[in-house]
């Protein structure tokens, strides 16, 4: 897509979120939804879970506010380490643009001097429904949105420096998402699923299509959270992963977390995560830890 038209395309979802909620202006920041229900910072820099977004806007802004946040993500497997820093602002509690960098690198085993680092900027739009207020429905926030991912090259394997040279067809892309949630207040549980039309490898580290195939393809994601009290939520996520490359095997990713939420300014997740084996220069299952700090308003 042309960057022209993509900015137009933003500017279009912009003037929907702040239309649709009668805003002629913004108050102070309100902090007036529930603890928690903001989300943490997915690994791409979207409000949800920590692999996958989810419908709700980020922030603790009402929809006569707005809210947001920065976050810094780190992921250690046994040969890998990703590092995500980021922002992201909820408007309205209705629209949420976001901005993260990925910087992706070996720390040992067969590409321990690999590292690739990516830009990620994505867009989400709440489209029906409302994850809080509609308990007397089966009726859950529904959101759509994009990540306009653009790869960084590849630094650390010798010759190859761009990640075409790997088999991808692109260095950018764009994935496009449709998420539902739905909050149960009264069993303490939520539930998101995700459908993601996408040709990111490795969620784009390792570019966009391949010689396997070069077309977009419908991944399914599933997260489901159970909050032990109002500041402590456990959880688990599943990820579809699609295998565009012959050099890269690609696995489904998988978490079981725990978020804490002392209060609205600071969240801290933790997870154990497997990833898979990243590509068949190093076979070896990828598991490890996940931390998260959020920090914003």
């Amino acid at each position: 897509m042309p960057i022209s038209s993509l900015l137009r395309m933003l500017a279009a979802l912009c003037a929907m979120g702040v239309t649709g909620a009668h805003a002629q202006g913004f108050a102070a920041p309100d902090q007036g939804k529930l603890l928690a229900t903001g989300g943490v910072s997915q690994v791409e820099g979207a409000g949800g879970g920590g692999l996958t977004p989810w419908a709700l806007i980020t922030g603790y802004g009402t929809r006569d506010s707005y809210g947001g946040n920065a976050h810094y993500t780190v992921v250690r497997t046994q040969d890998h380490a990703l590092n995500t820093y980021g922002v992201a602002l909820g408007l309205a509690d209705r629209l949420e643009l976001s901005a993260a960098k990925q910087v992706f690198k070996g720390t040992d085993g067969p590409l321990n001097n690999l590292e690739i680092r990516q830009d990620i900027f994505g867009v989400k739009l709440k489209v029906a429904g409302d994850a809080v207020y509609d308990q007397d429905t089966a009726m859950p926030q529904i959101a759509v949105g994009l990540m306009v991912k653009r790869n960084d090259g590849v630094r650390g394997l010798g010759p190859v420096g761009n990640v075409t040279q790997l088999g991808a067809k692109k260095d950018d892309g764009i994935d496009y998402y449709l998420s539902a949630t739905k909050i149960l207040l009264d069993k303490s549980l939520l539930l998101n699923g995700t459908l993601r039309a996408t040709k990111a490898n490795q969620m784009g580290l390792l570019g966009f299509g391949g010689d396997r195939r070069d077309r977009y393809q419908p991944m399914l994601e599933m997260s489901a959270a159970y909050l032990i009290n109002r500041k402590l939520a456990v959880g688990l996520e599943y990820r579809m992963k699609p295998q565009n490359l012959a050099v890269d095997d690609e696995k489904d990713y998988y978490d079981a977390f725990i978020a804490w939420f002392p209060n609205k300014h600071i969240s801290i997740t933790a997870a154990y995560v497997a990833l898979g084996d990243i590509t068949v220069l190093n076979p070896k299952r990828q598991k490890g830890f996940y931390l998260s700090l959020q920090a914003g308003f």
